[in-house]
């Protein structure tokens, strides 16, 4: 092995016919070194790095294959006061690593600073930590195939053909197939059990569109945690941009294979397999801060690197971090170096391993700059003019601890966002919270009072009542109170308030009645769900009444309270059928997902939205106002997509009240018959009707207590409708 000059880019470790091009950023180091260790991982050589361009430090060695492993360590000043935190004595992973050789375990020799030492992360630790730390893998990207697309439209099924039709699965990687017995065993909780055509045929059977993954970048379990035993389920902890995480490999990927690819590769046939059944991956990724927490915190990449540039500190205080995040730190996205490692690390998961899009985890925090958040950032600029990274699906939370961190609406256009007004709001109307009915129309309306001010559509709000974070859908109906014990926090972790109802008895219980209304209250927020302008998100277990037994956050709870319970008959399971039948509805009627927000009364030349009072009148600002009011019907209209100048409207009733309570349907021109599509008043089947007579406008029924019911008429000529709308 010989070492020269090399280049300083491409950032990262690059191979080339002659062996490997090292490139490391580090504005404020004095020495930059690089290790290389053979498989047994004992330390071959070690190089220093003369080269530095633009902060750049840089070289190459010859005679490198695929497969060779290293990691850095870099000198500089121990100055924590001023912001520096260099500790040669640390083995350090390359930002741009794609592939890890193991996982990341706590130890003392992590820390740059003795573990006891009265002067805390002040004093120095001269420990090595190559022995416990895993190392970096060349990987040989050159002639990797490209992704299979998404298949075209008319082949199996329909392609998801934009985010506004389709209907996004968020999913844990491991939680969904470790318990699936048609998965073979060794492929459980591995990407390759998503990829599993056991599971994609699930899939396909519910009618996703698009599965959201909780972090699949490498990320690391907090030492608080490891030492109770217990560790980061969720992911929220990254340290490796680049690297697919190492717990969810196969033994053989995780070995790395011939030239470093197994770990990608097992990630690609995943993403392969589900766009060859018309599934988009979309990635939830956490780019607002790293594994490395705070000034206490283990030093496994940035902090030993260039802490100064990687992370915003405290400008009067640098030896603290600024912590918008919660976490411990946030990375310094101001700084071009670390806009740009987010950039690459993008790019990468679109052009090489294939996602469809991103989820951003805090995103408030990508976008601050000094006076605080901004929407015209450098990140949301890079993101914007980028010519690869504007054409995928952007989805913030949009969110953080810091000053003026909620910012709901706020996003660029191009850009959709968790919407929690959504999900509290719907929680509550169907919890029998008064003076809900303005608040809830406008919430089933799409949320225009949130985007449509920036030329934003409906399409920019992603609905959803449950996620990974806080209670399941059976929970919610099940306790008023969290229950996080196992998280072995006293309880003090999780939100406080979560709108959630045990309607009479806090937990699980075999009282038919209880279980009824239960299953009845699940079906009623699924059904909003999935009729509600916007784009639907649904909690993977939700559709088959998957519970964690109260545990509204079950981070840490790596274990079958978490797992995708697939022991019992799915198949069979009465609310995954009717959910199923939600989905083919929402399929079946296009202004469901209309790409414009609809503020007209029906009429031929566009979809119509009518808001009703259950006595069929409609809705006046006098009926806005009643507080007490827990009824609505609506009646939305728009044009068959197969005959023209024939239209469709579907009529929504919705009963809260905890009593039953009479509707009148309303009499609207062009209409004779309604049909009832769908009721959540069955304990039975999917909630189809069957066997029901049609009803003529201006008919009265009895809808039960905290019921909905949805009916379906054709006409040929423009109903007519006043009131106030929302």
């Amino acid at each position: 092995m010989r070492l020269t000059q090399g280049k300083p880019y491409p950032l990262g470790a690059t191979l080339d016919s002659d062996g490997v091009n090292f490139a490391l950023f580090s504005a404020y180091a004095s020495a930059v070194y690089l290790c290389l260790f053979d498989e047994t991982e004992a330390e071959i050589a070690r190089f220093r790095l003369e080269r530095q361009t633009q902060q750049i430090w840089h070289g190459h060695v010859s005679e490198l294959k695929a497969g060779c492993r290293y990691g850095y360590r870099v000198d500089g000043p121990y100055q924590p006061l001023i912001g520096h935190r260099f500790n040669v004595n640390k083995l350090l992973l390359d930002p741009y690593a794609r592939q890890l050789s193991g996982p990341i375990i706590d130890h003392k020799s992590h820390y740059g600073y003795q573990f006891g030492h009265e002067l805390e992360d002040l004093s120095f630790c001269e420990l090595d930590n190559a022995a416990e730390m895993p190392k970096c893998v060349v990987v040989d990207l050159e002639g990797l195939a490209p992704i299979a697309p998404l298949m075209n439209p008319g082949e199996q099924r329909e392609s998801p053909l934009s985010l506004r039709r389709g209907v996004i699965y968020e999913l844990h990687v491991k939680g969904f197939s470790q318990q699936n017995p048609e998965v073979p065993e060794e492929n459980r909780g591995r990407f390759a059990g998503l990829g599993d055509p056991a599971s994609i045929g699930y899939l396909n059977h519910l009618g996703i569109t698009a599965v959201e993954l909780l972090p699949v970048q490498q990320f690391v379990s907090e030492a608080f945690l490891q030492q109770k035993g217990l560790t980061n389920y969720w992911g929220y902890n990254s340290i490796g941009f680049f690297a697919p995480h190492h717990g969810y490999l196969s033994s053989t990927a995780a070995a790395g294979g011939q030239h470093g690819l197994a770990g990608i590769n097992e990630f690609r046939d995943m993403v392969s397999a589900l766009h060859r059944a018309g599934i988009e991956v979309i990635l939830d990724v956490v780019y607002n801060h790293s594994a490395e927490g705070n000034r206490l915190g283990p030093t496994y990449s940035f902090k030993g690197i260039d802490n100064l540039s990687y992370y915003r500190l405290h400008p009067s205080e640098p030896r603290y971090y600024i912590n918008d995040t919660g976490c411990g730190n946030t990375l310094n996205l101001s700084h071009p170096r670390v806009l740009q490692l987010v950039m690459d690390s993008l790019r990468y998961w679109v052009e090489v391993m294939g996602v469809d899009g991103f989820r951003f985890d805090l995103a408030t925090t990508l976008g601050r700059e000094e006076h605080g958040f901004d929407v015209g950032s450098g990140f949301f600029d890079a993101i914007g003019q980028d010519p690869v990274l504007s054409q995928v699906r952007l989805i913030a939370e949009p969110w953080d601890i810091g000053p003026g961190g909620y910012q709901l609406g706020q996003f660029p256009i191009g850009w959709s966002e968790w919407n929690d007004r959504y999900r509290d709001t719907v929680r509550r109307f169907w919890r029998g919270d008064a003076g809900m009915l303005p608040e809830f129309a406008t919430r089933f309306h799409g949320s225009s009072d949130l985007f449509e001010h920036a030329g934003r559509k409906p399409a920019a709000s992603i609905n959803f009542i449950t996620s990974h974070d806080g209670f399941t859908l059976m929970d919610l109906v099940s306790y008023r109170h969290k229950h996080n014990q196992a998280n072995g926090e006293q309880n003090r972790d999780g939100h406080n308030e979560n709108y959630s109802h045990n309607y009479g008895h806090e937990g699980q219980s075999d009282e038919v009645e209880l279980k009824s209304l239960r299953a009845r209250q699940c079906r009623n927020m699924l059904t909003t769900l999935f009729m509600s302008q916007g784009v639907p998100m649904l909690l993977a277990g939700d559709e088959v009444g998957h519970s964690q037994h109260g545990n509204n956050n079950a981070y840490c709870q790596d274990n079958p309270s978490s797992w995708l319970d697939w022991r019992k008959d799915i198949a069979s399971d009465e609310l995954l059928s009717f959910t199923m039948n939600l989905i083919k509805l929402r399929r079946r009627f296009p202004m469901l997902c209309h790409r414009d927000y609809i503020h007209e009364s029906a009429n031929f030349a566009s979809p119509g939205l009518d808001w009703f009072c259950r006595q069929g009148e409609p809705m006046t600002k006098a009926h806005w106002g009643e507080a007490q009011t827990r009824t609505l019907s609506l009646v939305i209209s728009g044009e068959l997509e197969a005959q023209a100048g024939c239209r469709q409207a579907l009529l929504l009733m919705f009963n809260a009240d905890d009593r039953p309570q009479q509707f009148t349907l309303p009499s609207l021109e062009g209409i004779v018959q309604w049909q009832c599509l769908l009721s959540t008043q069955d304990s039975s089947q999917d909630g189809k009707a069957t066997n029901r007579q049609g009803l003529l406008q201006g008919a009265s029924l009895v809808l039960q207590d905290r019921s909905l019911m949805i009916y379906y008429a054709q006409f040929t000529s423009a109903p007519q409708a006043t009131g106030e709308s929302r």
